[in-house]
Parts: structure tokens; sequence; C-alpha cells
């Protein structure tokens, strides 16, 4: 597997160990949902919060900052013999992430954590476009960040 990490916005220096703290969220949504580790890419974009929102309106029509943006690879995507077959790429927003963090009292190593495995999840095919999808996804999100010391980011104080 590998995952390709670029960091666009130095705002992220604010979380060491960004590099490790990707990779660990992506295999753990790899291994949770039985995606072999072997013969995938993923790409984690680091940006800000202009970038995202440029995004954003492009992709989804809308003209304003989000946390995170999955883009799935096309499934029929050719590629040559031997290749690793590329899931997609996760957009971060660092502003958006660390207000978030802040305004919902979790440390931006968990926040970030937990938006990368959203973000994987969505490369995946998972989805919350209803309250059954949202609520499976919820679960799946945090049977996973369990297994990386997170709580539950749902939970209400």
């Amino acid at each position: 597997m590998t995952i390709a990490i670029e960091v666009e916005d130095e705002a992220w220096a604010a979380l060491p160990g960004l590099e490790a703290l990707a990779a660990g969220a992506v295999k753990a949504a790899l291994a949770a949902c039985d995606v072999a580790e072997v013969g995938v890419d993923v790409f984690v974009l680091f940006t800000d919060d202009a970038a995202i929102a440029a995004m954003n309106a492009e992709w989804r029509g809308m003209a304003k900052p989000t946390n995170v943006l999955s883009f799935p690879a096309p499934e029929d995507l050719p590629l040559p013999d031997g290749e690793p077959q590329p899931l997609g790429d996760i957009v971060l927003a660092s502003g958006v992430i660390a207000r978030e963090a802040l305004g919902q009292g979790k440390t931006l190593h968990d926040h970030c954590a937990h938006l990368i495995v959203h973000g994987c999840l969505h490369l995946l095919g998972h989805d919350h476009d209803d309250e059954t999808e949202a609520a499976a996804m919820e679960r799946h999100e945090i049977e996973i960040l369990k297994g990386l010391g997170i709580s539950n980011p749902y939970e209400r104080e």
C-alpha cells in the first residue's frame, strides 16, 4: 500500500506526527473493511480552508470550506499490469478542523484521525445520505477509532 501525503498549509505543523497519524488512520479503516493493504494507493492532502472551499464549490456546489472531502478513484481506471489500484484522495482543511476540535473539546490529533477514517470510508463506498446509512457509518467509525485508542467522537458530554 502506498499512502501519499502532501502538506500544503503550514498550519498543519501544529499537529506533530501528521504522517504517522494519516497512515495509521487509513490502515485501520482499510483493515476494518477487509481491504488488503497490498496493491492500493491513497492520497491525503492537508490544505487550508480557502483551497478546500474552492474544491467544495467546484465538486459539490457549496461555496464554503468543509472539514474533509473524499474523491474516490474510478473503479474502471485503466492501469498498467502490476500497478496499485488507487482508492482515491482525501482532503482535509486545517482551519475548519482546528476550530471544530476546539469547539467540540477534542484533541486536534483525535479529530483529524476521525476525519481521515471518515474520508477513507467514503473512498470505500460508505455514505451518510440517509439516517440508516449515517448510523451504520458512525458505528463503523466508532469501532475503527476505538482500535486506535480514540474515544467515540459522537458522544456528547
